[in-house]
C-alpha cells in the first residue's frame, strides 16, 4: 500500500500546477462589425496574381486623411474580431482612415495564409498600398502600416521595400526570430500545466517538431532586425506587459542593441498579447490615445 501511496502523491505533485492554474483573460470586449461604417473594396496583388478584398473605414468629412493598413497576425482573418475592430474603430473615430484586409485564403480574398512566406504576406500589403494610393481621397494623404502581432514581422519587409509608406506601428509584435519566439510561446503554452523548469525543457522540443511543418518552413529562420534597419520612417512599437507570446523584454532588449530605440517604444502594464485593459478587457485606451498621437505626429512630418 505504500508504493500506491508514494504514486499518488507524485501524481498530484505533477499535477499541481494544471490544478491551481488561474483562469485565463475573458473574452476581449470591443465594437461589433454590424455597428461601423465601411466599404467593402477589391484589389490586386499583381506580384502574385491574387484577388484580395478587404474593408475600408473612412471618418467623417472629406479628407484628406492619414490612413492605417491593417497586417494581420498568425492564422486566418476574420471581419468581425474585435481585437482588429477595436482598434479600427477609435482611429476611425479619430479622423483616421483604416483599410483592413481580408487576409489571403481569408474571407473574399483568393489565396492561402498556410504555407506562405513573409515576403508573399508582404507583397499583399504592397498592393494595399498601392490601391491606397490610386484612391482620390488618399493620393496626397499620410499612408502607413499597423502590424498587429505577426504582423509586426511583415511591416517592416513592407516598409523596407516602399518609399509610400509614411509610419509604422509594431501592435505586440517580435523582435527576435522565428525561433526564439516559438520556443517563448511554447514554454507559456506548457508551464500552466507542469513546472516552469519542465516547461523550458520540453519548449525547445516541441518548437523544433513545429519549425520541421511544411506550413512553417518558409517563416523558419526569420529575423526581422534587418528589415528595421531598413525602414527610415518614424516607428512606434508597443508592447503588453506579461505577453505569452511575445517576449517582450528580449524584443526591446534586441531593439536598443541596434540602435533602434531612436524610435518610440512603450510597454503597457498588464495589457498582455491584446494591450487589453484588465479593469475593462477592452484594448486599453491608453494605447489606443497613444496610437493616434503618433499617427497624427508621423503625419505632419510627412
Amino acid at each position: 500500500m505504500k508504493w500506491i501511496l508514494g504514486v499518488s502523491v507524485v501524481v498530484l505533485l505533477l499535477a499541481l500546477p494544471a490544478i491551481l492554474k488561474e483562469k485565463g483573460n475573458p473574452p476581449l470586449v470591443g465594437p461589433d462589425l454590424s455597428g461601423l461604417e465601411y466599404s467593402e473594396v477589391f484589389f490586386e496583388n499583381t506580384r502574385d496574381g491574387l484577388q484580395l478584398a478587404g474593408m475600408l473605414f473612412v471618418p467623417e468629412g472629406d479628407g484628406p486623411d492619414p490612413a492605417a493598413i491593417i497586417i494581420h497576425g498568425s492564422g486566418t482573418s476574420r471581419r468581425n474580431s474585435v481585437w482588429y475592430l477595436s482598434v479600427t474603430d477609435y482611429l476611425q473615430q479619430n479622423g483616421i482612415a483604416v483599410l483592413l484586409p481580408d487576409k489571403r485564403g481569408g474571407e473574399k480574398s483568393e489565396g492561402s495564409w498556410l504555407g506562405s512566406s513573409f515576403e508573399d504576406l508582404a507583397n499583399d500589403t504592397l498592393a494595399a498600398v498601392d490601391f491606397l494610393r490610386q484612391q482620390d481621397r488618399f493620393a496626397a494623404s499620410s499612408i502607413g502600416l499597423m502590424g498587429m502581432s505577426q504582423g509586426g514581422w511583415i511591416a517592416p519587409i513592407v516598409a523596407s521595400q516602399s518609399d509610400e509608406v509614411s509610419f509604422v506601428v509594431s501592435m505586440c509584435g517580435a523582435a527576435v526570430t522565428t525561433e526564439e519566439q516559438l520556443v517563448y510561446e511554447a514554454v507559456h503554452d506548457i508551464a500552466p500545466y507542469t513546472y516552469t523548469f519542465l516547461a523550458r525543457l520540453i519548449a525547445p522540443i516541441t518548437a523544433r517538431s513545429l519549425m520541421e511543418k511544411e506550413f512553417f518552413v518558409p517563416m523558419a529562420g526569420f529575423d526581422p532586425i534587418p528589415y528595421w534597419l531598413n525602414t527610415h520612417v518614424p516607428v512606434f512599437f508597443a508592447f503588453g506587459e506579461d505577453d505569452k507570446n511575445v517576449p517582450v523584454e528580449a524584443s526591446i532588449q534586441r531593439l536598443r542593441e541596434n540602435g533602434l530605440d531612436v524610435h518610440r517604444i512603450e510597454v503597457y502594464p498588464d495589457g498582455g498579447h491584446a494591450i487589453r485593459d484588465p479593469a475593462t478587457n477592452e484594448v486599453s485606451g491608453e494605447y489606443l490615445r497613444d496610437l493616434v498621437q503618433f499617427i497624427e505626429e508621423a503625419s505632419s512630418k510627412d
